[in-house]
């Protein structure tokens, strides 16, 4: 039982840069609108909130937090999978866990869109899970032996699947009495 306690609270620490994407992305955003204002059946694609420097450099910082976690997991000498045996392995891990994070937040910001919600509207869980989903998908596709690994009997997705709503208001919270975001959800 302590394993699989100890195994699950190690598979959210390893999905950290999935979280911290997010928060990359509004520090880094701003520049560059993707959608570039443009429509679909008389609404906005995606929105004003979703530029191409925040989905880069979000996905980066998603990246480099990796990095530094693969570094720290490897000093600790911690007997857990990890990302990989170098740092390469564990790129090929990141990329897709961090950048598949913030296409799942631009996921659920389309269909958002699409329903009538402006940006900032409260989306409860089009904002909360189809970021979490869409990078467990891409690691999924791109990274299968860690997926399975580290998140194949599915507890540990469980648990973040249900932790993540709490940790997203929580930061956006934040983020908000920072005057980083224009609404506290």
């Amino acid at each position: 039982m302590g394993n699989i306690i100890l195994f699950t609270i190690y598979g959210i620490i390893l999905f950290a840069p999935a979280f911290i994407a997010n928060p990359g992305a509004v520090i880094t955003g701003g520049h560059f609108v993707m959608d570039m204002g443009k429509t679909y059946r008389g609404k906005r694609i995606l929105g004003d909130g979703k530029s191409w420097s925040g989905f880069i450099g979000g996905s980066l910082i998603g990246v480099l937090s990796g990095i530094i976690i693969y570094y720290a997991v490897h000093i600790l000498n911690i007997p857990y999978p990890d990302y990989g045996k170098n740092l390469l392995d564990a790129v090929l891990v990141l990329i897709p866990m961090s950048f598949g994070s913030l296409l799942g937040d631009i996921t659920g910001s389309f269909v958002k869109r699409r329903i009538g919600m402006k940006r900032g509207a409260k989306g409860s869980i089009l904002d909360q899970w189809p970021f979490v989903l869409v990078s467990f998908f891409m690691v999924f596709i791109f990274a299968r032996p860690f997926f399975i690994s580290v998140y194949g009997d599915l507890l540990p997705v469980i648990v973040i699947l249900v932790i993540t709503p709490p940790i997203h208001r929580g930061v956006n919270i934040l983020a908000y009495k920072f005057k980083m975001k224009d609404v506290p959800w």
